[in-house]
């Protein structure tokens, strides 16, 4: 098997060069460029494309964002979105994704002490996953924090649970005494998204775990909550 190739796009040369090393290490990766900005990027794929890219989101020229977007809209790729660890660092990622991106990783403050304990595991995984996802390109974008006017029951569940609308959060579970677990993984945010969305206010109570870097899982459970029919919190 070939090993994955990856772009990194990242306007700190240090951060490139962290990436670059700790995926670099990974016999099954190589890295075939690293840009300080998308316009680099673009410049070096037209040489070669990645099967997966290693992402920032604020750089000169062209944001992350933006960059992102023009790939799922001509050549979707499988996009590893690499942020600071910041609530504004975790809502900007959080539209990355819902724009296509696969996953979000964590960049430590501190890059250079703390990169390779903190992150470097988590970022190999995760763009080793990205690679073997199948992806399809971005999901219908849904903007966060308006609920949809009245939705039905998605198909599989129209026989089970009546259709309610979504803008109200006072329904009981219709199947007291159960309790549904959602693990979820990278690509799991646009999955779990595409499910809730669907489930009526009476839904059985839903445990989800989700990978997701500090920061993340509440602006994560905010956005849902904001798109679903049912309360979602973060644990």
């Amino acid at each position: 098997m070939n090993p994955i190739r990856v772009l990194i796009v990242d306007d700190s040369a240090v951060v490139r060069e962290m990436i670059t090393s700790v995926l670099a290490a990974d016999p099954k990766i190589r890295v075939i460029g690293a840009a300080p900005d998308p316009i680099f990027a673009m410049e070096r794929m037209s040489r070669e494309w990645p099967d997966v890219i290693v992402l920032d989101i604020e750089m000169p020229r062209m944001d992350g964002l933006t960059f992102l977007r023009k790939i799922m809209s001509e050549r979707p790729t499988p996009v590893v979105m690499c942020s600071t660890l910041s609530q504004k660092g975790a809502d900007v990622s959080l539209r990355a994704l819902s724009y296509g991106a696969i996953a979000c990783v964590g960049k430590p403050k501190d890059v250079r002490s703390r990169f390779r304990e903190d992150a470097a595991g988590d970022l190999i995984t995760q763009v080793k996953a990205a690679a073997l996802a199948r992806f399809r390109g971005p999901p219908r974008p849904i903007e966060p924090e308006k609920r949809p006017q009245p939705a039905v029951a998605a198909p599989g569940l129209r026989s089970l649970v009546p259709a309610v609308p979504v803008a109200k959060k006072v329904g009981r579970p219709t199947n007291q005494g159960h309790i549904i677990a959602i693990g979820a993984s990278t690509g799991g945010t646009q999955a779990l998204e595409a499910v809730l969305t669907r489930l009526p206010e009476n839904a059985p109570p839903i445990v989800i775990v989700q990978h997701m870097p500090e920061y993340f899982t509440a602006a994560f459970a905010k956005r849902l909550d904001g798109l679903c029919a049912i309360e979602v919190l973060e644990a």
